[in-house]
């Protein structure tokens, strides 16, 4: 790792990041100064989706990214020099319902059958005479191309005939389900433990591993990372965010201070972050080789869609040699 000492100056790294459970490594790695003992002077860069933090890497405005990994796709088609490098959440989504979507399910998750969800969705149109509206992510994201992905791949649903869905940001989602203004969502941590808390009618529709096992979320990638300024920080960086990752799997009550800061303003009560850390403990990994082949087919679901003109070699998008070697 790098060293601070008084000639030397810190290496700036701008993190483009959203408030989620998956972006968690990053609070740790500032709560226990293991960037800037590092040398790394890390400066956290809020977005409310990872095409908004899109925007950002492609403008040269941040330096790194701990977002969802499909948006990455869409900026390397644009030309963009970005590379995942480390995992750090999986199966972080899940589809939650509520009201007259909700109703009959148990309170224990169980997996819907294709049949069996096609027709909750028609009970529901008949009902309430339109289709649910479900709450996602904007087009292009994480949230929106897995939910499409667990209506038509998974289940054999086209997503326009039996569902109405809403994109908008993250916060915003959270705010709209809570409110009624939509049926269902899909979500991620803390937001899925707020909800259960307030919301006792809330019920899943499908867990992160329903809607695709293995489903890829929260990812490090670096902008430009062969580029001759990156070579004073890379190495030192990955290796802080996986010690970090490998904290939250192994021991998330210690983590909790440093998330709570983050993500609620200290405002979210204690309990509740520890929940949604504990609940996501089992899916923080870091090796990026663990996710390549489920990043494929959401490269060719997202091509089959319209979303991408065409599929790029997804090796391409990983370095997975930089891993490799802080692990050995």
């Amino acid at each position: 790792m790098i060293g601070l000492c008084g000639s030397v100056h810190a290496a700036t790294v701008r993190v483009g990041y959203i408030p989620v459970i998956g972006s968690a490594p990053l609070f740790v790695m500032q709560g226990k100064n293991w960037a800037r003992d590092a040398g790394i002077d890390m400066q956290l860069v809020r977005f409310q989706s990872g095409p908004q933090a899109i925007q950002a890497l492609v403008s040269g405005k941040i330096d790194a990214y701990v977002a969802g990994v499909l948006p990455l796709l869409q900026a390397r088609a644009h030309g963009a020099d970005v590379k995942v490098v480390a995992s750090a959440a999986t199966e972080e989504l899940e589809v939650v319902s509520r009201g007259a979507l909700a109703a009959d399910l148990p309170e224990q998750p169980v997996a819907l059958t294709p049949d069996a969800l096609r027709q909750r969705f028609a009970d529901f149109a008949t009902k309430a005479g339109h289709k649910p509206k479900i709450a996602a992510q904007p087009l292009g994201s994480v949230p929106d191309t897995l939910l499409r992905y667990w209506l038509k791949a998974r289940n054999g649903l086209e997503p326009a005939d039996v569902a109405d869905i809403v994109g908008i940001d993250i916060d915003a989602a959270q705010q709209a389900f809570l409110a009624g203004a939509v049926d269902g969502a899909i979500l991620r941590e803390p937001a899925l433990t707020i909800i259960r808390h307030r919301m006792p009618g809330m019920r899943v529709l499908a867990s992160g591993h329903d809607i695709m096992p293995g489903q890829p979320g929260s990812v490090l990638a670096i902008v430009n990372e062969d580029a001759p300024d990156r070579a004073a920080w890379k190495t030192a960086f990955l290796t802080s965010f996986v010690r970090a990752t490998h904290l939250l799997a192994t021991d998330p009550e210690q983590a909790e201070p440093y998330v709570q800061q983050a993500l609620g303003g200290g405002m979210l009560p204690r309990d509740i972050i520890i929940e949604a850390l504990k609940v996501s403990a089992s899916s923080y990994v870091s090796d990026p080789a663990s996710i390549v082949d489920a990043v494929s087919k959401l490269q060719d679901f997202e091509v089959q869609t319209g979303l991408l003109h065409k599929a790029e070699p997804v090796s391409a998008l990983f370095d997975l040699e930089s891993y490799r070697q802080i692990s050995q």
